[in-house]
């Protein structure tokens, strides 16, 4: 057993987790196809299966979801009368986007000005590095004291739900006294945070067509119906003119109770640019985190450059709605489906697909493992533990409440303001990752500690 501070391991294994991440970060593992090939995910499951199996993880395996990735599981054998804490990331990410936007090439980690970039850096592969990396941490300080799973998907940002179906048809698989997802973050950087509730999402395709083909708009214009001026008209009904999201049938009065999230840190934080005003009314966090929002991801229609004076017979969107806990996802679903083909106009032709959704979450905060969570922030950081909401979703999260209604379940990660998920030029903070990784080492020794002692689950 190590006779230095368990700070002091931790910070003296950081270096090989920037190796680590930087591995992990070269693999261009967007879950699809239609972007970056199957292989870019299969090369990073393998390196997480051999760097599981290295650390000692026994029935280590590729599960085969539904949706036709995979994810890692492994198991580390602790204390026969210990409780099992499940560990959860995600090795799959976000497209890069506009990769000549990036300051760097997303899929090579980069140290610049005191953060390390690259795509999945925060969100999730680093989520994953702090696992690996407070295990080794306690291994070196007398083991790990409890049972540990590990579980890493493969799909989670497409929203494709091949982990859930999977736990639902084996749900021995994930059991667990306590689940720690590692896929959010501090609410600001050294402010160490948990996140109690996720808003769910609802995925939708929506194609309208008027037209048996384009026609020329000087001779058809002004009496042909335009597809593409039909859909702008159908999406324009989604918000009112504050920007609130009017999805007839969800509720968009709902207030948050904890953390407040200043309007001026949320303007340094999203980058507002001077002069624009924020959508929606009401604070900050209930627009965030107890209110149903609506954004429209992508439109088919033809590029400025090439375009021909056409009048559009077809065109198409991608709609998310982020659903706030208390809400059904398929009732969201379900509105926002009945919303859209009711604001067509002119008799235009609609279809709706749905592409994939998710439940909110929410945690009970008062549960014994946020006792030993406010503890180890408290040493970790030296300051008290924040707790916030997140206005993203975690799809796994609500399934894994429902199939194990017993267990604890806390939101931590790396995925704080500055780390740009979802952007170009993500990041993170290595500082960040060393007292996270601290945290949940400290987590896990004191919530075995107080399950011995008859305080757990």
């Amino acid at each position: 057993m190590s006779s230095v501070p368990l700070s002091e391991t931790v910070a003296s294994l950081i270096p090989r987790a920037r190796t680590e991440l930087a591995e992990l970060v070269s693999f261009a593992s967007v879950a699809d196809e239609r972007q970056f090939p199957r292989s870019e995910s299969q090369k990073a499951a393998a390196w997480i299966v051999a760097a599981l199996r290295e650390e000692g993880f026994e029935e280590v395996a590729l599960l085969d979801t539904p949706d036709g990735t995979q994810s890692v599981y492994g198991v580390l054998p602790g204390p026969a009368a210990a409780p099992t804490v499940l560990l959860y990331a995600h090795y799959d990410v976000q497209p890069p986007l506009d990769e000549s936007a990036w300051l760097s090439p997303p899929f090579e980690l980069t140290e610049r000005d005191g953060r390390w970039y690259g795509r999945g850096a925060a969100d999730c592969k680093g989520g994953l590095v702090m696992h690996l990396t407070a295990l080794r941490a306690l291994r070196e300080h007398g083991g790990v004291p409890l049972n540990v799973k590990v579980i890493v998907e493969g799909s989670e940002e497409q929203g494709t739900g091949g982990l859930e179906r999977y736990a639902e048809a084996h749900p021995d698989l994930l059991t667990a006294d306590a689940i720690v997802i590692g896929d959010t973050g501090n609410f600001r950087v050294g402010l160490p945070t948990v996140t109690s509730s996720l808003r769910g999402m609802v995925l939708t395709e929506v194609r309208v067509a008027t037209l048996a083909g384009n026609l020329h708009s000087g001779q058809f214009g002004g009496a042909a119906p335009d597809a593409l001026a039909a859909l702008i008209q159908m999406l324009a009904t989604l918000r009112d003119a504050s920007g609130a999201t009017t999805v007839d049938g969800l509720d968009g009065s709902g207030e948050w109770s904890g953390l407040a999230y200043e309007e001026a840190d949320f303007r340094r934080d999203a980058k507002v640019l001077d002069g624009v005003e924020l959508v929606g009314g009401g604070a900050v966090a209930d627009r965030l985190w107890a209110r149903p929002a609506v954004t429209v991801l992508g439109i088919d229609a033809p590029p400025v450059v090439g375009a021909t004076p056409s009048v559009q017979a077809e065109a198409g969107a991608l709609v998310s709605v982020r659903v706030p806990p208390g809400v059904d996802a398929a009732k969201a679903a379900e509105a926002l489906e009945t919303h859209l083909r009711a604001a067509a106009p002119w008799g235009a032709k609609v279809e709706v697909t749905r592409r994939g959704s998710g439940q909110p979450f929410a945690a009970d905060t008062g549960s014994p493992a946020y006792a030993s969570m406010a503890e180890a922030m408290r040493e970790a950081y030296g300051q008290e533990m924040a707790v916030v909401g997140q206005g993203g979703s975690i799809p796994l999260c609500n399934t894994l409440a429902t199939l194990y209604p017993s267990a604890e379940i806390l939101l931590i990660g790396l995925s704080e303001p500055e780390a740009q998920i979802h952007a170009v030029n993500e990041s993170v903070s290595p500082e960040e990752l060393e007292r996270m990784t601290l945290t949940e080492a400290l987590f896990l020794r004191r919530y075995a500690a107080a399950h011995s002692a008859g305080q757990g689950v």
